[in-house]
């Protein structure tokens, strides 16, 4: 009896399973991962990660499928052998392995590279000098940290610096993440907002929020010992309901403010400071 294709009978498997496992995974699995659709960036960190899984679910089936039918069909049965089957290379296997993995490898870094520039960074800090920016011109807040906690300083509304943070909806926020001692990183997680809080330094992010509610900002840099007590939760709200607080803070904290340093994108702790 002639061996059977053992070639042809995978292809079939992984064809076949791929074409039912990739739209479940992109159209159904996809769509709901973290961080959601709060901001624009939040969505298009979505959007990437769909690409990513839509790329990774035939790879991921490929493997399946060989493992399986080498476990079942090349299992071993009867006595144990003296020795294994001699096994050759082939230049077409690797040719295509080569091909495929360069393909998959070259997208992924153009694909990376457009997204990063075409969505104001991303939702990731920028440094000082931020490439990608909104057009327009977006509310400034200043995120400092510090052990341990969050403030937020509103430059554009006197420098009044507030202990939460309330954005609006529909507008441009550009962050400038910075640090009063240690190293810590500024985490609003379904903003789509991650960037590092450095002292001296001012690490720059966008977001723009699409839709009202709370959001959740956490520290995530171990930063000493109360790190995990370093979390506030946030409000996206109308525009109005905006101007109504923030001129409640500037009443609120009028005295503070005028006590205030003047503002500045990034602090040199002292010494003492910045050793924690």
């Amino acid at each position: 009896m002639p061996e059977p294709s053992h070639f042809r009978r995978i292809l079939i498997l992984w064809i076949a399973l791929s074409v039912i496992a990739t739209p479940l995974v992109v159209i159904l699995a996809a769509p709901g991962l973290p961080p959601g659709d709060a901001t624009s960036e939040a969505a298009g960190q979505v959007t990437d990660n769909t690409v990513l899984l839509g790329i990774a679910t035939p790879i991921a089936a490929l493997l399946v499928v060989y493992f399986a039918y080498a476990l079942i069909v090349f299992r071993h049965r009867g006595p144990e052998p003296d020795e294994g089957v001699a096994i050759r290379g082939d230049n077409r296997v690797q040719l295509t392995w080569i091909v495929a993995t360069a393909a998959i490898v070259l997208f992924a870094a153009v694909y990376g590279t457009v997204r990063i520039f075409g969505d104001s960074g991303a939702g990731g800090g920028q440094g000082p000098n931020p490439i990608a920016k909104p057009s327009g011109d977006p509310l400034q807040v200043q995120v400092i940290a510090q052990q341990w906690a969050f403030t937020y300083r509103f430059p554009s509304f006197g420098g009044v610096e507030t202990p939460h943070l309330e954005l609006p909806v529909d507008q441009d926020v550009e962050f400038h993440v910075t640090s009063l001692d240690a190293i810590h990183s500024f985490w609003a997680h379904q903003l789509g907002v991650k960037a590092d809080a450095n002292p001296g330094v001012d690490n720059v992010a966008y977001a723009r929020p699409t839709e009202t509610g709370s959001f959740d900002i956490r520290c995530a840099e171990l930063c000493g010992l109360f790190h995990g007590h370093m979390f506030d939760t946030g409000q996206v709200v109308s525009d109005s309901s905006f101007q109504a607080w923030i001129r409640g803070q500037q009443r609120e904290f009028a005295p503070a403010t005028r006590n205030l340093n003047p503002y500045n994108r990034g602090y040199l702790p002292h010494p003492e400071r910045r050793a924690g």
